[in-house]
């Protein structure tokens, strides 16, 4: 007979094991019976909706304190709707992005026409804490070449994560078979995105786990950036890779690699591998993504992919690619001579060659600079970094509580919008009559301008008088024009052929922000007081949608500052020529162009609140603007009209790239010490985010 200290010694054991959780299903009818939404959940348990998905379909389990916390959720809801009782539920419908697929598992060898994979319906319901049904979008069209979606994520025991929950089985080893898997059997992919342009080649992206297990080291070390390092020629994988017949880029085996042969007719053959213990998704645009669990990645960067472009490296490499992508550089034309079917010129696009700046547009390193000599000055288009002098502060303005930051919602791709650019070569003129429907450089002398000194100078980045002629781009002449004073240029770097290049990058950008915050239950349709509310709590509702919110953000930035890429390491020289500058997007003159148009239209926005409230800013940083406030809210300055609505032409609330947000909000007294020290409040409300950078 077993003793007392044996049978509590067992009892003790069981008390001790891990809480026992009822079946997938089980939890799901719990849930549904209670009226909760997974979003409710996920918030309730601070997770994300797509790990309470994973719970309910029996992919993941969660992991104490979150597993005790959630058992106890459960018992509770067992308690009140036992399974006898309980009413038939009726499923949710499928969410817009991602069509449900059957629930069905297929074993055995896999082929080319049906891979193995567990197909995992995904439900999204909506958010407890929204105030309105989120808008209903149709699913997109699903491409019979790539019926699994664009990527998969792919772990160390095989398991594909792609869009929709998708999971296929992968039964590579090595990165050779990965790639002929994935190009073969998987049915990954992207349809292109202009009628000539190309498929989106599939990406594959790597946990650390199914790194080590396919021969890669789990992290890269050394001394550059890790972003920059590559394999070694002499790495096994490389070694197979070649011996395969396979190649690599010029960039080698890194963070983002890409594995091609030469096409075979119209058929790429290329698969795009992203590692991510190698920091492929670096944290300043994919905050917390790379740790999060393969199904919650494929789904971040699928919506990504769906809504923007499959990624093909850093946010700022995709932005860039997106333009080509919508812009083809070529297409197919008829020879009238043979009659037969040629790669032509794609008008609108930027073509297949790099074109060399104008002086004044390049970089001093630049060739054209060096070996012309180049003495007369740059452009100096840049974003406002501006902080005004405390000796014009009024003594109204001191005694007023509150700092208040105003963020413009993606100023520059608003910028982009309608942008005129030049498409053909710069040509040169002296003494030339000013056109501001004419996109170039114009050295001009606007020192003669004198503006109120408590707004910033439209025509500098650091919002300062010019002493002298100095180089602009068209938006910059056209304002002071605008403002009432005569421009006489002196010489001028014009293009003959002009187009509004960037409008499908603008309007497929701004369609993906505007949507995703929709699903983060910030909508048109709000007035203001319910635009900061939603504003303010956002983030909480979808981390996951959140962060593909941030990575849009950062593929706008990212994406205007590499048009003006500069060269990078240690051993570059002056005039010698780098890779950025040989691609055709290669195009400083529009990146000043894009700068030029947002810091104009923060200026006239700045212009039109004076005339409106008579306010001055104290500081703008970049698409960030510091007002003095008598309270905590941009609705106790903002112009308002008689009938409630917010005046036209000064700054207005919204979701709208162009519109604002609330920033943040600082005691007035911290506002002058920073402006007192020379330091800019817009920086510290802010962050400090980066502006526009080149370097990726």
């Amino acid at each position: 007979m077993a003793s007392e200290e044996e049978l509590f010694a067992s009892v003790d054991a069981l008390l001790n094991e891990e809480p026992h959780l009822p079946p997938p299903a089980e939890r799901a009818r719990l849930r549904e019976a209670a009226g909760i939404t997974q979003a409710r959940l996920a918030t309730a348990l601070k997770t994300t909706t797509q790990s309470v998905k994973n719970w309910e379909n029996g992919r993941s389990e969660p992991k104490s304190p979150r597993l005790d916390a959630y058992q106890r959720l459960l018992n509770g809801w067992a308690a009140k709707y036992p399974a006898h009782g309980a009413p038939a539920v009726t499923p949710a419908p499928a969410p817009a992005l991602n069509p449900e697929p059957v629930a069905e598992t297929f074993t055995g060898q896999a082929v080319p026409e049906a891979p193995a994979v567990v197909e995992v319906p995904v439900v999204q319901a909506e958010s407890a804490t929204s105030r309105r049904p989120a808008k209903k979008r149709s699913a997109p069209a699903v491409d019979s070449r790539f019926p699994h979606g664009p990527l998969a994520v792919l772990d160390s025991d095989g398991s594909a994560y792609g869009v929709g929950g998708i999971v296929l089985d992968c039964p590579a080893t090595t990165v050779v078979e990965l790639v002929e898997w994935t190009l073969r059997e998987s049915g990954l992919g992207a349809a292109r995105l202009n009628r000539y342009g190309k498929d989106s080649d599939p990406l594959i992206v790597l946990t650390a786990a199914a790194a080590v297990k396919l021969g890669l080291p789990e992290r890269l070390e050394g001394h550059e950036q890790r972003r920059s390092l590559r394999l070694p020629e002499d790495h096994p994988v490389v070694k197979q890779v070649a011996k395969a017949r396979w190649q690599l880029t010029q960039r080698g085996f890194g963070p983002w690699a890409r594995v091609y042969r030469k096409a075979q007719g119209r058929e790429r053959q290329c698969v795009q591998l992203a590692i991510l213990s190698w920091d492929a998704l670096d944290e300043r645009s994919w905050p917390g993504v790379a740790d999060l669990d393969a199904a919650d990645i494929a789904r971040i960067l699928g919506v990504y992919a769906q809504r923007v472009i499959t990624p093909r490296g850093s946010t700022a490499v995709s932005g860039l690619e997106l333009m080509t992508a919508l812009r083809p550089p070529t297409k197919a034309v008829q020879d009238p001579q043979t009659g037969n079917w040629v790669s032509g010129h794609n008008a609108g696009s930027l073509g297949t060659e790099p074109m060399d700046p104008a002086p004044p547009e390049a970089t001093p390193e630049h060739p054209v600079v060096v070996n012309s000599g180049w003495s007369g000055g740059f452009l100096n288009e840049e974003a406002y970094q501006w902080v005004r002098s405390v000796e014009t502060l009024s003594d109204e303005e001191c005694v007023l509580p509150f700092a208040v930051g105003l963020d413009l919602n993606t100023a520059f791709l608003a910028a982009a919008a309608r942008l005129v650019v030049g498409l053909s070569a710069p040509d040169h003129f002296h003494n030339p009559t000013f056109n501001p429907k004419i996109p170039g450089s114009w050295l001009v002398d606007l020192s003669h301008i004198d503006l109120d000194p408590r707004l910033p100078s439209p025509f500098t980045p650091d919002g300062t008088r010019p002493t002298g002629p100095a180089w602009y781009q068209t938006h910059t002449v056209a304002y002071a024009q605008e403002l009432g004073f005569n421009v006489a240029p002196i010489e001028a770097y014009l293009r003959r052929e002009t187009g509004a290049y960037l409008d499908p990058w603008h309007d497929r950008l701004k369609t993906a922000y505007v949507d995703t915050l929709a699903d983060l239950g910030v909508t048109k349709d709000l007035d203001d007081r319910a635009f900061l509310a939603a504003m303010e709590q956002h983030k909480q509702i979808d981390p996951a949608m959140a962060a593909v919110l941030g990575a849009i953000k950062a593929t706008v930035k990212g994406g205007v500052g590499k048009l003006r890429e500069r060269p990078q390491g240690k051993q570059y020289k002056d005039g010698e020529p780098w890779p950025a500058m040989q691609r055709p997007t290669w195009r400083p003159d529009i990146r000043a162009a894009v700068i030029s148009k947002a810091r104009v239209n923060m200026h006239r926005k700045l212009n039109n609140m004076v005339k409106m409230t008579g306010l001055y800013p104290l500081a703008v940083l970049s698409d960030c603007v510091v007002y003095p406030s008598p309270g905590e809210s941009p609705l106790d300055f903002l112009p308002y009209a008689t009938s409630g609505k917010p005046q036209p032409g000064g700054f207005r609330l919204g979701p709208t790239p162009g519109l604002a947000k609330l920033e943040g909000v600082q005691s007035m007294l911290w506002a002058v010490d920073l402006m007192e020290k020379g330091l800019n409040p817009a920086r510290h409300i802010k962050g400090g985010d980066a502006v526009l950078d080149e370097g990726e």
